[in-house]
């Protein structure tokens, strides 16, 4: 068994590569290098994919949702097979506050609903197809993207249980938590009947 200053160590390191990982502004970058400029002026300025959608282009869109949800994937992936599962959930957490709170666009980010579907999909594909399910069935009903994100994360606790993966329901707890807070603005909106429907600019 490793020394606890180790294991520690060991954690810290897997927390700043999967920091460092989610911290990529994949949104930002696409609509840069396909020219549909400065993203922060498009829609509500967010860096995630239902922003991207907002230029038109749906192939940008399409790649920033597979891209934000692959950082969040390859975060957990490396970890388990280099570290354990601890350092998966680790990682997992950490990159999902580099989405939110990437240090290189003034810790101003994305609301991380593609990088919490992606990082579930890796950490127990079970639990992350049936969020990602949910995520479709609200989408289609609400026809609101962000109504669909908050339903999908409170979804994944109970997901966790009922398929059996109990081991990462506080991890499922607080990236659901952290989902509802970056989504604050939206709550107050979709109350006041405000929120826009996908799609719309």
């Amino acid at each position: 068994m490793p020394p606890i200053e180790s294991s520690v160590t060991l954690l810290i390191l897997w927390a700043i590569i999967g920091y460092l990982l989610g911290s990529i502004p994949f949104g930002m970058v696409l609509t840069r290098l396909m020219g549909l400029g400065n993203l922060r002026e498009i829609g509500s300025g967010n860096i995630g994919a239902t922003n991207v959608l907002r230029t038109g282009n749906k192939a940008a869109a399409a790649g920033t949702l597979v891209l934000d949800g692959g950082k969040g994937a390859a975060a957990v992936v490396l970890a388990r097979c280099l570290a354990g599962e601890d350092a998966a959930q680790i990682a997992a957490l950490a990159a999902m506050i580099g989405h939110c709170y990437p240090v290189w666009l003034g810790f101003r980010g994305g609301k991380g609903v593609a990088t919490f579907l992606g990082l579930l999909l890796a950490l127990a594909w079970p639990v992350g197809v049936a969020c990602c399910l949910t995520w479709l069935a609200a989408a289609v009903v609400s026809r609101i993207s962000s109504l669909s994100a908050i339903v999908a994360a409170a979804s994944s606790s109970v997901w966790a249980v009922l398929l059996g993966h109990g081991m990462m329901l506080v991890l499922a707890i607080i990236l659901t938590l952290l989902i509802c807070y970056r989504h604050s603005d939206n709550i107050k909106r979709i109350k006041a009947g405000a929120e826009p429907k996908i799609g719309e600019k």
